[in-house]
Formats: structure tokens, sequence, C-alpha cells
């Protein structure tokens, strides 16, 4: 079976009983009912509309595969670190999975621990960094935050496993996402529009805008919607912007919120930019997310774990430090991880 003919099935079977199109939503601007979009017109020229199925296609097929290491062959990294229990501090697990640990709150970010992400372990993008911890030696997690429905940000596997070892833990998503996740066995997931925020476990989360889009299928293409998360707990105030292209939003979360003590902002899956750039953020586009949010410290993650666009695996890192130069931002107040690697805040 071709690849593309085992999406179309995979798609076709998750077809079957109540579906996603049937749900409904306030209309908005950026929401027409049924359908979400992003409501400023791109920012690096071009047309408003994503480019269609066939251009993403082309995108994927013109990725160099000598540019990554290929699975089994393992990219190495340093012995995970042990993650610090004392004082607040943030563990990168990999792409954009990260432990965020608060005073008596632990927090996951978009985890994934499965070796694809994909519709299923036998086809797919596959990791070539393991992850920095493994599911099993999580400390008890508290909250989970899920940025959209992309199978590098959503893995039902994943999500399955950890309802199974943390019945306590909350998930918060956007819409739409909480009503799929719940017809695939993993209940109980609140949903949040832009802006709206949620108490839990003495936090306020609240959901944040991003420039993106939605999809697990062929049919379903933006019907549940993107975003990023901005967590107040105590004296801690985090942002994790998910997935995104650079977007008006982020002078407007400082404006709203305030400056973050710390900024999760996606650095990597930017090239071609041509096809790219209204929804992937480079490095450059970072840093300039990084200045408009004011945030004391950022981190730069979706890098580095699939191979999901054209860039080298280490062009990321080495391109943030480039555009880092060139704003005079200086390293220590945005950097990156090393797979498993923490640090305070």
């Amino acid at each position: 079976m071709s690849r593309l003919m085992f999406f179309v099935r995979q798609g076709r079977n998750a077809r079957g009983g109540a579906h996603i199109r049937d749900m409904n939503y306030p209309v908005s601007d950026h929401s027409d009912g049924e359908k979400f979009f992003n409501p400023e017109p791109t920012l690096h020229g071009g047309p408003r509309r994503r480019k269609g199925f066939l251009a993403l296609l082309r995108a994927r097929l013109r990725r160099d595969p000598q540019t990554w290491a290929r699975w089994p062959q393992w990219v190495e990294d340093p012995a995970p670190e042990a993650v610090p229990e004392d004082g607040p501090s943030v563990t990168w697990v990999g792409h954009s999975t990260f432990l965020l640990r608060l005073p008596e709150l632990n927090v996951l970010t978009d985890p994934v621990f499965s070796a694809r992400c994909s519709p299923s372990q036998m086809a797919g993008p596959k990791r070539v960094r393991a992850p920095g911890l493994a599911l099993e030696a999580l400390p008890r997690i508290d909250l989970i935050l899920l940025s959209h429905n992309h199978y590098d940000h959503l893995d039902l596997p994943s999500l399955r496993r950890l309802r199974a070892a943390f019945p306590a833990a909350r998930i918060v998503t956007l819409l739409g996402n909480g009503r799929y996740l719940d017809r695939r066995r993993v209940h109980e997931a609140h949903e949040l529009d832009w802006w709206e925020t949620l108490s839990l476990h003495g936090a306020h989360i609240t959901a944040t805008p991003a420039r993106h889009f939605s999809a697990r299928t062929l049919w379903d293409g933006n019907r549940a919607l993107w975003g990023g998360f901005y967590v107040q707990h105590k004296a801690h105030r985090i942002f994790f912007a998910g997935d995104t292209g650079y977007t008006k939003f982020f002078s407007e979360i400082r404006h709203r919120l305030g400056p973050p003590d710390l900024a999760l902002l996606p650095i990597g899956a930017y090239a071609p930019r041509w096809f790219m750039a209204p929804v992937h953020m480079d490095p450059d586009d970072a840093v300039r997310a990084f200045a408009d949010l004011g945030a004391a410290r950022a981190i730069g993650m979706h890098f580095g774990t699939f191979q999901l666009t054209a860039e080298g695996i280490d062009d990321p890192p080495q391109a943030l430090a480039a555009a880092r130069a060139r704003a005079g931002v200086a390293p220590e107040a945005f950097f990156t991880l090393g797979i498993g690697q923490s640090a305070r805040f």
C-alpha cells in the first residue's frame, strides 16, 4: 500500500460514527461556526489561504533525507539529567514536549512519547532521539496542555498511557479537540476558546491565539481549534506557544496577560519558507516573538526530534544563535536545551 493511500484509508476509517464535522462552535473572528481560520492576512506575503494538499506533498518530497539520522541510528545525546525537585524547572523531553515543575504542580505540554508521529506506528515520521524522560520515569502529572490535533502534538497512544498512569491529571485543550479525544476513550478534557481562562490546581490557564491550522485526516481540516497557553501559578508565568507562525497576537498576549517569565517558542520545521512561513516560525521570527512578548527568558522547541520539513537537524539552534546575535539578545535569554536537559527559572 502506498503511503498516500495509507493516510487516505486512515482518514476514511476515522469517519465512522459521530464525526468532528457534526460540531458547532460560536461564530467569532476566527470561526464561522463550523470551521476555524486565522483572522489576519499572511505576514510574509502571498495568499491568506493555505496552499493545498499537492503543495504539502511537494514540500514533503523535497526534504533531503541525508540531513537527518535515520532510524534505528539514533542521534546521541548526553545522559538525561536528574529533574530538579527544588524550585521551578523545565525539562525538554523532545519536540514540543516539556515537563514543567512548579510548586505543587507538574505540567506536560503536547506529550509525544511514541516512536512515530503518525496515524500508525508502521509508517510516518520516526523520532531520531529517544524521549529525554521515559513516560514511566515521569513524576506525578497534574496538568496536560494540548495545543492542537496534529500528530506531532496530539499522540493518542501517549495520552492513553498518561491517563492510565495519572488518572487524576487534567487535560486542557482548544475547541473540538476534547470531543475528538472523548470519542477515542480519552475522557474529560477541558476545551477552551482563545482568551478563555480555566482555573485548576491553583493555576490560571488561558488559551492564547496562534497562527496555524488543524487536521487529522484529509476530511477534517480546521474543524478543531489550535492555540497556545499562558499559565499563571503563584508567582510564575509561563507561555507555551504550541505551533504557530509569527503573529500580531504575541504583542496582544503581552498586553492582556503580561510579559511571561518563560516562553516556550517553536524554532523548527520552517523550510521551505515559501510554504511554511504562514504557520511555522523560523528562528528570526521566534526572536521577534520573544521581543513582542517581553519574556524574561525563552527556550526553543519543535526541532531535532522528527524530520518534518527540509532544514537540517542542527540548523534551528545554529540559526537561533545567528538571529539572536542580529537582534542583540543575550545567549542566556533565549536558548535551547539538550534532550533530557533541565533548566531552572
